[in-house]
């Protein structure tokens, strides 16, 4: 292996730009018209533009992709993680153009990212699941007639894919169909398939993996335990390393159940292996990740294993030592996203006009976006990532108050001040822990002010093509405006409508997340001004009601 592509952009292609350097490897960056002066594409040692029909689309396009790779006389991929990280399809067809794949084999993908066979695979290899269905559930119906026979609460989730896309929770029988369609929507736009699963939704429980790696002799080496409880939209916000307050016996039972799956699929590279912990003490597997996981940072912080150097190195044939590693210090990962914690976490794009970056011991800084830089609505809302490490979790928390303080991003609304917030409060900051991954909904008593959102970056309303979007009309009293610039996906009502304060009006899409709409007052919808395709920008009306 002498030449890298990165098939991926942002903090993640810089990771492996740097991984490349450190192993003499030439790195080479892929990139749209849009991220043509973004810094990973200035790190790395050579680039090349992807033509695409949409900028979203183009690290889809494997065809491109392969493309460039001959062009530039690459002999291996590197897919990062989303886009094409976890596609069967994209493995197959990079080692069939003769590269090295820096990922597990295609079986093995096929195998875990189903997320029926994984069940299957994981009760074999001794770990306790979540009542659910054998696999895809055929229709809305199938769900409603599982809850019938199970009861609630219960999760939709997309048999592909991971990160909190195209998963619902619902607590009550009025939920389910939308939550159905919403799933399977967003499943769509983020792994283009849509078939869903059923299970039961654990309530009050921690997220805990293990961070793995494979090499192709069948060695596996466990890298530690990471805690992943702080989440919203079941997406990880906060992640630490190790997982604080797990026993001997639970570790183990970690590791033993991660090494027998891997091993049952012949795995090979980097992986993590996903559980929930109940309030009893029980541990029961949720799904495995066939790549790197965006918390790499700090398992690699606690355990001073290099992740992403391993990967090439195991990709190009290295064995590794079988075991476990322990952590020797205690860390904690923090991203930043463009959102608003006052807004419910809504993401909105903008210019990052200023950033000043935290230094000093035990702080490590993961960027994907420079000062200059814009995020827009086309990709997922992660700014960076802030990692602490300590001797101890005191230390770690007494090091991410300091350089959470440091910390700032000017220009577009961050979730800074609610990591300030968390690291001071004692759900989190003091033992035991009484966060959850439903805590941030459920239980979180910390209040911020929203964004103004004439102080978001109007600039960013130009990142949706101008054929797409629709003629901004001036909202009046009574309109239901759009928080965000965004897509339209689906409208829920029509002019007739009668709505009560709370109803869902319109559902859009933006940094890959739905966001859900709804009245702020009762009364007749009098006019709708989108349809589903439109773009649409921060402040525009959507829905005309009249008390």
């Amino acid at each position: 292996m002498k030449k890298v592509l990165i098939a991926n952009r942002g903090e993640i292609a810089i990771r492996i730009i740097r991984a490349c350097r450190d192993l003499g490897l030439t790195s080479v960056a892929l990139h749209t018209a849009e991220d043509a002066s973004a810094a990973y594409v200035a790190l790395a040692d050579e680039a090349l533009p992807l033509p695409g029909r949409s900028a979203a689309h183009a690290y889809l396009d494997i065809d491109e992709i392969l493309a460039a790779a001959n062009e530039c006389g690459a002999d291996a991929v590197h897919p990062g993680y989303g886009f094409l990280s976890e596609s069967a399809e994209f493995a197959r067809r990079v080692l069939g153009a003769g590269l090295t794949w820096v990922g597990p084999p295609e079986k093995s993908i096929d195998l875990l990212a189903d997320k029926s066979s994984a069940r299957h695979i994981a009760e074999e290899s001794g770990a306790r699941l979540i009542p659910g269905s054998s696999g895809p559930v055929a229709s809305v119906e199938a769900v409603h007639a599982f809850v019938a026979e199970h009861g609630l609460p219960v999760v939709i989730k997309a048999v592909l894919g991971g990160g909190g896309r195209g998963q619902r929770v619902v607590t009550t029988i009025d939920q389910i169909d939308e939550a159905w369609l919403s799933a399977r929507r967003e499943a769509e736009v983020a792994f283009g398939s849509n078939p869903c699963m059923v299970e039961r939704h654990l309530s009050r429980v921690r997220h805990v993996e293990t961070q793995c790696l494979a090499d192709s002799s069948g060695n596996v080496r466990i890298v530690g335990t990471r805690d992943c409880s702080l989440q919203r939209r079941s997406q990880k916000l906060v992640e630490e390393a190790p997982a604080p307050l797990l026993s001997t016996e639970q570790v183990q039972h970690l590791h033993d159940v991660s090494t027998a799956i891997l091993r049952a699929v012949g795995y090979v590279g980097a992986a993590t292996c996903e559980f929930l912990l109940d309030q009893g003490g029980a541990l029961y597997f949720l799904e495995v990740n066939t790549r790197l996981q965006v918390e790499h940072s700090v398992t690699e912080e606690a355990t001073g294993e290099d992740l992403v150097t391993a990967q090439l190195r195991i990709a190009d044939g290295e064995q590794i030592q079988a075991g476990a590693v322990e952590a020797d210090r205690h860390a904690i990962e923090f991203r930043i996203n463009a959102e608003d914690p006052g807004r419910d976490f809504l993401p909105i794009p903008g210019m990052v006009r200023s950033l000043t970056i935290p230094h000093g011991p035990g702080v490590r800084w993961d960027g994907g976006v420079t000062a200059g830089e814009r995020v827009t609505t086309n990709f997922d809302s992660l700014i960076g990532k802030l990692i602490v490490t300590g001797p101890d979790r005191p230390t770690a928390l007494a090091r991410a108050r300091r350089a959470l303080a440091e910390l700032s991003v000017d220009g577009i609304p961050t979730v800074i001040d609610f990591h300030r917030a968390i690291v001071e409060h004692p759900a989190f900051a003091e033992t035991p822990l009484s966060v959850h991954t439903r805590w941030i909904e459920q239980d979180c008593d910390v209040r911020l002010d929203p964004y103004s959102p004439n102080m978001v970056d109007a600039g960013s309303r130009r990142s949706i093509g101008s054929e797409s979007s629709v003629t901004a009309r001036a909202a009046r009293a009574g309109d239901v405006v759009s928080p965000i610039t965004a897509t339209v996906l689906h409208v829920h009502v029509e002019p007739g409508a009668r709505v009560s304060a709370g109803d869902v009006v319109v559902v859009v899409e933006a940094m890959k997340m739905e966001q859900q709409i709804r009245a702020t007052t009762p009364g007749t919808v009098s006019a709708v001004h989108v349809a589903t395709g439109d773009g649409i920008m921060t402040g525009q009306a959507l829905v005309s009601i009249d008390a």
